[in-house]
């Protein structure tokens, strides 16, 4: 299956670079580009891309913003964030925005070829020394009911969230599982509540730990 690809970035010499790496791949295909927000979601709603890179510095508004609005209606396109920031704050509200995935400008081209090919599988992939971000912030703060409400939950709900935690949405859980979006949603908020889990980034840090998910 073909990757179709939604390059997002500001600069054009860096759009030109990827394009010259990407075109090699013989299951990737480039449908489209932007170099703004505004054009990003347009461009998303209109292409229906698999995979967006995204770049955060953007001149209309940030690539989370962007990405946020892009997984409201586009739910089903998985976003890599590709950027020169590498502190925290991105990282965490970009996981927050919906992002399945994390890579520094300055990583190797087989890196960000991993992250894509990760996205495109509905895999979560961060490079790892952010992975390390998530590891350390939640052994740092983790809440002291965690083993008590990770015993609660069902074999049914252990099965949603190892597919949450890989980034499928509820009509591609409900499909794996044979059981209806509005069950998937329901067994969503429990374990949401059972864990007392908040967000994605949440939700992506408590897999890691758990080793659900490899980071």
């Amino acid at each position: 299956m073909t990757t179709r690809l939604l390059l997002v970035d500001d600069h054009a010499v860096v759009r030109s670079g990827l394009r010259m790496l990407l075109e090699d791949e013989s299951d990737m295909e480039i449908v489209g580009e932007a170099e703004s927000a505004s054009e990003a979601i347009a461009n998303a709603i209109r292409l229906k891309p698999n995979v967006i890179l995204m770049d955060i510095g953007l001149p209309d508004m940030s690539g989370i913003e962007a990405t946020r609005e892009i997984k409201k209606r586009v739910p089903d396109a998985a976003i890599v964030a590709l950027t020169i920031h590498e502190d925290e704050e991105y990282f965490f509200k970009m996981l927050e925005a919906g992002a399945s995935g994390y890579v520094p400008k300055r990583a190797a081209p087989d890196e960000l070829l991993t992250a894509i090919h990760a996205a495109a599988n509905r895999q979560v992939y961060l490079y790892p020394s952010l992975a390390k971000l998530l590891v350390r912030d939640y052994l740092g703060g983790g809440r002291p009911s965690e083993e008590q409400s990770a015993s609660e939950l069902t074999d049914r709900e252990q099965e949603v969230l190892t597919y949450l935690a890989e980034g499928a949405n509820n009509e591609e859980i409900a499909a794996a599982l044979v059981i209806s979006p509005k069950t998937v949603a329901r067994h969503r908020e429990n374990i949401m509540r059972k864990l007392n889990l908040h967000s994605r980034a949440e939700l992506v840090r408590y897999a890691i730990r758990k080793g659900i998910i490899k980071a």
